[in-house]
């Protein structure tokens, strides 16, 4: 069904059983959140919130909560939008296979928005405070939406189909901001604002911004797709929504959506910033108070009748997953056409997306000749950094598709298995240091820099991996309680990390206590950690420990470790450094009181308790 309107979105739901609402009075600060976070784990429906305390406008979340509720949502357009990116990958394919893109041209004309003088979100009015004051996590700094299209142009090349449309988190309350008048607007490194943001300050003059809330979820959708730079996310909205997105153009302001639910309108002056944060964030941790651009605002609009739509972020998995899953099924035809070789890439979610990615390629410089190291594998590492948001993948694992016959992206087991049987940390450590990292990881100290490692693997397999400890392991005085996470990698408890001087000589000091011929160098990856139980409890722990902890260029060590004309490796195991630090961000975790109050909430019988 082509939704217009988040309204019809939620009676589609609701007929086919998606959706459940709560009538009972709910605090949009904790306890919302709360009821997400447990409903999204359950596998459970969207829920509509009808009556939200001290707010006069209900809320809605889980929206996306599963891929087959996603697919639920966009049924009757998803497989066009396929059709429409398969051929932009390769146009040909519509002269050769014409009764299979038949629908092609249609949904193209879908694709412009339309034009309109006047629409339902400019009906009313009304003030930030009146809108839900969502908090998520305890130490969040202040009320946050967290499903925002953040709309802007470019003040030397304005239009539609210039805009961005970006999700970016947007802080309403607290801080330093004005009441009613000021909200911060998060928007990190390489997103697509930030073009917009460099043009004002070309032009030394302040930029409209625009945030949407609700209308069709294919708005929601587009906000967050990975699109090439320049390309209007109203466009490939419009593809997915089945309908022209309908756009109110004033003489002086930006362009409206005109089927939205809420609207904040302002201007943002490009060299005025305020601490915007803490904020609870989808790598687990709370991303601290920073200096992040002001919106002025000027007016907020809602429709008739309007729903705030909302999620919760958090350590993965979250609602957000779904998005991840849904772009990579739209998005993954088209990798091999813009990076040559490389056939798949995947951002492993459970250790915050951008951690850790996985990539498979080709390798075919010189087929005529035995593969005896990785070769044009690093050639398509340096394209895969060189690409939109996969330039922040802090690790890059890559594996040879011509090693493997049925190796599958999605299976992580399956891939960590055959890249450490198949890894030599001799010659496959390529180290990018002093680069940009993502400006949620907190793992380097410094806000948006860090390093990054890139480690393919090729040919036949060189090792077993093993699955039990050596019976001759003997760890030195101070770390205790050795796990296996998987097999060939175990978790070791080290001595808390207290400042950068004593972690670097703790984890130099384990290194150096062994030889190569050892029988721990049985294990090539050694993760060291804080709690070797928890970090080897399932694959999704040990993925979020070492990734979300480590910098490469610091955190990594190995035994038997030597440098030659300056490439660093090492002839026994792997260490990686994965214990907190005292500059990492704290993890998140949920506030007693309200657990308690949800606990009570679920006892009572309502149709939403089977998911609390």
């Amino acid at each position: 069904m082509a939704h217009r309107t988040l309204q019809e979105c939620l009676e589609d739901l609701r007929r086919g059983d998606h959706l459940v609402a709560i009538d009972d009075p709910i605090d949009a600060e904790l306890e919302a959140a709360e009821i997400q976070r447990r409903v999204y784990r359950s596998g459970g429906p969207a829920i509509l919130f009808r009556n939200v305390k001290d707010c006069p406008f209900p809320m809605v979340s889980n929206l996306f909560g599963t891929l087959e509720r996603a697919r639920y949502l966009f049924r009757d357009t998803i497989e066009q939008v396929k059709r429409l990116i398969e051929l932009k990958t390769d146009p040909g394919q519509l002269f050769r296979h014409p009764w299979k893109y038949r629908t092609a041209p249609w949904t193209a004309l879908h694709m412009l928005p339309g034009r309109r003088r006047r629409g339902p979100i400019l009906r009313h009015e009304t003030n930030l405070h009146s809108l839900p004051q969502l908090k998520s996590w305890p130490d969040d700094g202040g009320a946050f939406i967290t499903l925002g299209q953040v709309y802007s142009e470019n003040v030397e090349q304005p239009g539609l189909l210039h805009s961005n449309l970006g999700m970016y988190r947007i802080q309403i309350s607290g801080g330093e901001y004005e009441t009613d008048r000021e909200v911060g607007l998060h928007y990190q490194i390489h997103r697509g604002i930030g073009v917009h943001h460099e043009a004002a300050l070309r032009q030394q003059q302040p930029f409209r911004v625009n945030i949407f809330l609700g209308g069709s979820p294919a708005m929601t959708l587009a906000a967050v797709m990975p699109l090439p730079e320049g390309m209007s996310e109203l466009t490939f909205a419009g593809a997915l929504s089945g309908r022209r997105i309908r756009m109110i153009r004033q003489s002086s302001a930006l362009p409206i959506y005109a089927d939205a639910d809420f609207c904040i309108t302002g201007t943002v002056d490009p060299e005025r910033r305020l601490p915007e944060g803490p904020f609870g964030d989808h790598l687990g941790y709370y991303s601290l108070a920073h200096d992040f651009p002001v919106l002025q605002v000027e007016r907020v609009y809602h429709r008739p009748g309007a729903v705030w739509p909302f999620t919760v972020v958090g350590r993965p998995p979250q609602e957000d997953t779904v998005f991840g899953e849904l772009i990579h099924e739209l998005t993954g035809p088209v990798i091999p056409s813009v990076v040559p070789g490389v056939h798949a890439v995947h951002a492993v979610d459970a250790a915050g997306v951008h951690p850790l990615m996985l990539a498979i390629g080709s390798e075919r410089y010189t087929p005529h000749a035995p593969l005896e190291q990785p070769q044009e594998l690093l050639t398509q590492a340096h394209a895969i950094l060189g690409q939109g948001q996969m330039s922040l993948a802090k690790y890059l694992l890559m594996l040879n598709r011509h090693d493997i016959s049925d190796l599958r992206i999605n299976d992580i087991a399956d891939f960590l298995t055959q890249w450490l049987q198949r890894v030599d940390w001799r010659r496959d450590l390529h180290f990018h240091t002093c680069t940009t990292m993502d400006t949620l990881d907190y793992s380097s100290g410094t806000m948006n820099q860090g390093s990054k490692l890139v480690i393919p693997a090729v040919g036949p397999e060189k090792r077993v991996l093993p699955t039990e400890l050596p019976a001759n392991l003997h760890l030195p005085p101070g770390f205790t309680e050795p796990r296996i996470c998987c097999p060939g990698v175990v978790a070791v408890n080290a001595p808390a990390s207290h400042s950068s001087e004593t972690h670097r000589a703790t984890l130099a000091a384990f290194c150096q206590s062994f030889g190569i011929t050892d029988s721990i160098n049985r294990m090539p990856l050694i993760v060291l950690c804080d709690d070797s139980r928890f970090a080897s409890h399932n694959l999704e722990n040990f993925l979020w420990v070492t990734f979300t902890r480590s910098d490469p260029a610091v955190d990594t060590a190995g035994i038997g470790a030597f440098m030659q004309d300056k490439h660093w490796g090492c002839d026994g195991s792997l260490v990686i450094d994965a214990r907190s630090k005292p500059h990492h961000a704290p993890p998140l975790i949920e506030d007693a009181a309200t657990t308690r109050k949800v606990d009570a909430l679920a006892t009572r019988g309502l149709e939403i308790s089977q998911y609390l």
